[in-house]
């Protein structure tokens, strides 16, 4: 173990947590960057998957893609931000059973304008209600384009979820579905509405979280993940769904960390909004003793 932790200090050493020098074209501002460490009586806690914040109790929700649902008391400020541990649960099915193993694959999580509680899985692609213990109420009806898509793999399905207050629920598959060039990507309403555009041109890069900013565009988180020693490149980009005149929206890109310019680069993969243009990011630890849950309070100007 001692050997293991000497290797971590030199790799915290060498490459750094601190990203804010790969800010693209001064778009975003890096309020505060965090390791979080977190206990809770119930569950483990790691591989965090999503996150999505209820203003009006101060409560951010955290997932896990083991199927498990955290509750943190939080306060923001436009400097700074405080989260303390409350309680955590195993999503459960309705006779109050944990989720099934191969049903607990839990990645994106968003709460509605009633803040009640909805979770998409990868696997067949699903969006369930839950309420705020974790217990399912009901599997939501997808469209047509969800429920038929043909997925590269089980693992590359619904990994994100947001709540638009003029659409309502919206997702996308982490890669589109078969015989679409992989670039080409689609943001769905539940409602049945679509928007496509274009992802940045890497290889394996895919979506892993949407949210909704102030002005009713989305906010989009994509990675691109070649193994450990591979090139790691995370995108948060702007899609401007309120502009679409042609097949594709247009967009912007905001923030691009790359592995190749000698960036340490977590696995970012949870995104919720916290406040005006103040955003919260995730990374997953992958349950790994050499990566960490980093958060990530950032400032979209």
């Amino acid at each position: 173990m001692k050997i293991l932790t000497i290797l971590a200090i030199f790799f915290v050493t060498l490459f750094g947590l601190d990203i804010r020098a790969a800010n693209y074209k001064g778009k975003v501002k890096f309020i505060k960057q965090i390791e979080l460490k977190a206990d809770f009586k119930d569950t483990p806690f790691s591989e965090i998957s999503g996150l999505a914040y209820d203003k009006s109790r101060n409560l951010l929700y955290m997932i896990s893609d083991e199927g498990i649902l955290y509750k943190f008391k939080a306060n923001f400020s436009s400097r700074d931000f405080k989260l303390t541990p409350l309680e955590s649960t195993y999503f459960k099915r309705r006779n109050g059973k944990p989720l099934k193993r191969w049903k607990r694959d839990t990645e994106g999580i968003a709460l509605d304008n009633l803040n009640r509680v909805y979770v998409s899985r990868e696997g067949k692609p699903r969006v369930t209600l839950f309420n705020k213990d974790g217990v399912k109420i009901k599997n939501l009806k997808l469209p047509k384009a969800l429920k038929n898509a043909k997925l590269r793999s089980k693992n590359k399905s619904l990994e994100s979820l947001a709540f638009h207050p003029k659409y309502g629920l919206i997702t996308a598959l982490e890669w589109p579905p078969k015989g679409r060039p992989l670039r080409f990507q689609t943001i769905y309403s539940l409602k049945g509405k679509k928007w496509h555009f274009k992802m940045e041109d890497y290889k394996k890069n895919g979506i892993s979280d949407i949210e909704v900013m102030d002005d009713g565009n989305i906010l989009v988180l994509e990675r691109a993940y070649n193994g450990f020693f591979g090139k790691f490149v995370v995108t948060l980009k702007k899609v401007y769904i309120n502009s679409c005149k042609s097949k594709f929206c247009p967009s912007e890109v905001l923030l691009k960390i790359d592995s190749a310019k000698g960036w340490h680069v977590e696995n970012f993969e949870g995104l919720t909004r916290v406040g005006k243009n103040r955003y919260l990011i995730v990374s997953d630890d992958n349950n790994n003793f050499f990566q960490q849950t980093i958060l990530l309070y950032v400032e979209i100007k």
